[in-house]
């Protein structure tokens, strides 16, 4: 559903960039060009911002004035090229898409990717329009990987707090009294349902992989561009992840069925082999497309409204998209929780798949 959402609110946003461009046709020259130059531009600066607020950065900026000056702190710039080369983002001319002069080479910052260049700092491209210049190996600590090591700490010492206040007492305090619920919850409707008896063995991951989702889904809500599950080499190492406990924790029977399925003519099972074979690849693939489809819709469609405000101008459109901003919103905070309860559901679901064992099959035998 967001991303027809999505795909709705670009259309518009698309379709108000051309009639910013026809739409003054019948006024005079002067001022339809006036009012067209304006348009025009408001609408490049609010895309420009929706793909600034997607990707990840090297620095991590709290807001922008109305000078356009970035207010935020600089984070530490790695890569490899002939050597570990490291400095701050705050390095002058490094954000702003300069050349910047380390050991006696040039790199450039484009699109949040760091190129080799000279010392004019040109990008070699092809027809289409893209960078074909040596790109080094980026090891930086950018935003992403900022939000992902505050928010591993975070959970660290809540949870290990946590731990420690049940060996005082098993009445929950403190934070265990909103977290208990979430986590009874992530194991009796979950973990049980899903993989039976032998949850306690992946219940550690299911919990860590549910509470990490939703902290993440929850900061990127906060209005400092944070889209850490938005980022699909997030979601794709989440998926991962999943399909690796997957894999080394299926018993003979998981194997059995896809390898040679029982009770199934040899033909059929010939046929069936290879479908299984990349059914054991589509399903983490599902995982991680459906996160980042939905996270990255969401931000795009509230980003998108608040845009059309200023595209706009008038009085409709400051009430009316404010309103649907707010709803939007608010169905983003249901969508922050859904979207963690699916990915540990259906990574539950998956590994249960993996380790159940087929008591009918043996029973038959007998």
């Amino acid at each position: 559903m967001f991303k027809k959402f999505a795909v709705l609110f670009y259309s518009i946003f698309v379709l108000n960039l051309m009639s910013a461009q026809h739409g003054e046709a019948t006024a005079e020259a002067g001022s339809a060009t006036t009012e067209l130059s304006e348009k025009d531009k408001v609408s490049k600066e609010n895309k420009e911002f929706i793909d600034h607020h997607l990707l990840d950065a090297h620095d991590f900026t709290l807001m922008v004035d109305k000078e356009g000056h970035h207010i935020g702190f600089p984070l530490p710039v790695i890569f490899y090229d002939n050597g570990i080369h490291a400095f701050m983002s705050n390095k002058e001319g490094f954000m702003h898409g300069e050349p910047t002069e380390v050991d006696g080479s040039f790199y450039k910052l484009h699109h949040e990717k760091i190129y080799k260049t000279d010392a004019a700092g040109n990008l070699a491209e092809d027809k289409e329009g893209h960078v074909t210049s040596e790109k080094v190996l980026d090891l930086s600590i950018t935003k992403s990987v900022l939000v992902i090591i505050l928010t591993s700490i975070f959970m660290f010492v809540l949870f290990t707090g946590m731990a420690k206040s049940y060996k005082k007492s098993s009445v929950p305090t403190g934070a265990a009294r909103f977290l208990e619920p979430l986590v009874i919850f992530v194991r009796d409707e979950i973990a049980i349902p899903n993989i039976g008896h032998k949850y306690k063995r992946f219940i550690s991951y299911l919990l860590t992989v549910f509470f990490f989702i939703l902290f993440l889904n929850v900061l990127g809500l906060m209005p400092f561009g944070i889209n850490v599950t938005g980022n699909i080499t997030m979601t794709f190492f989440l998926a991962i992840l999943t399909y690796l406990i997957t894999t080394f924790s299926a018993n003979k029977d998981y194997w059995k069925h896809i390898f040679w399925m029982p009770g199934v003519p040899v033909p059929m099972k010939l046929i069936m082999l290879p479908i299984e074979l990349l059914g054991t690849i589509t399903k983490p693939f599902a995982l991680m497309i459906r996160l980042f489809a939905n996270m990255t819709a969401g931000h795009i469609v509230v980003m998108s409204l608040i845009g059309l405000i200023y595209v706009f101008k008038n009085v409709i459109a400051g009430v009316a998209f404010p309103f649907l901003t707010l709803v939007i919103y608010l169905l983003e905070v249901l969508v922050a929780f859904l979207q963690a309860y699916i990915f540990t559901m259906l990574s539950a679901l998956f590994i249960g798949m993996a380790v159940q064992e087929h008591e009918h099959e043996h029973h038959a035998a007998h």
